[in-house]
């Protein structure tokens, strides 16, 4: 493979591998980022390949993951008025606008603040380096910060994580041994 060819294998292997999206998500991925020097057989295989290697490995993954937990400790926080995202676009920007819109959409809710992953984050914990979550208070103070900070550290021990954070407002929170084993989304009909 080429340069591009492997920047792309790259790429799709993250989405892939994430388990936030099917075979036809990851195929319109691909159309995008196809270029000249690209051969679309070639990482249409791949594709192929990559789908079929995490079915079969997750077959020998634990009935609940850290991902299953992850799932839980999300939802906790969403009950508890954290805004709680997950695979929140590419970047930090990207996540802090959809916590952006998810606030404006529902001003009714008495969300207190946010906490969030996004793509890049996913690929590290996909390389075995650990989750970051970014997350702050709607209010924008730091005694506020560090309180949603505090609730997301008990509510990440309480799941069973391990966590790394300095207790500071402007660090992310490290989840530094999380398995990244989220079963595949199957294709949809």
């Amino acid at each position: 493979m080429n340069q591009n060819e492997l920047y792309a294998a790259d790429q799709l292997k993250i989405l892939i591998w994430s388990g936030f999206y099917d075979i036809d998500q990851v195929n319109e991925a691909l159309d995008d980022i196809l270029e000249e020097d690209i051969d679309e057989e070639k990482l249409q295989k791949f594709i192929d390949e990559q789908f079929y290697e995490k079915r079969v490995q997750e077959k020998d993954w634990p009935s609940k993951t850290d991902c299953d937990r992850l799932d839980a400790l999300f939802q906790e926080l969403n009950e508890s008025m954290i805004i709680a995202l997950q695979n929140a676009g590419f970047t930090n920007q990207d996540g802090l606008g959809d916590v952006r819109q998810i606030w404006s959409e529902q001003p009714s809710r008495a969300y207190r603040g946010y906490c969030f992953y996004h793509q890049q984050s996913m690929a590290s914990a996909l390389a075995g380096r650990g989750l970051l979550l970014s997350y702050g208070d709607l209010a924008n103070t730091d005694e506020g910060t560090l309180a949603i900070a505090g609730e997301i550290v008990s509510a990440l021990e309480r799941h069973g994580f391990r966590v790394d954070w300095d207790g500071s407002a402007q660090t992310k929170i490290n989840v530094p041994l999380i398995k990244w084993h989220r079963r595949g989304k199957r294709k949809r009909s």
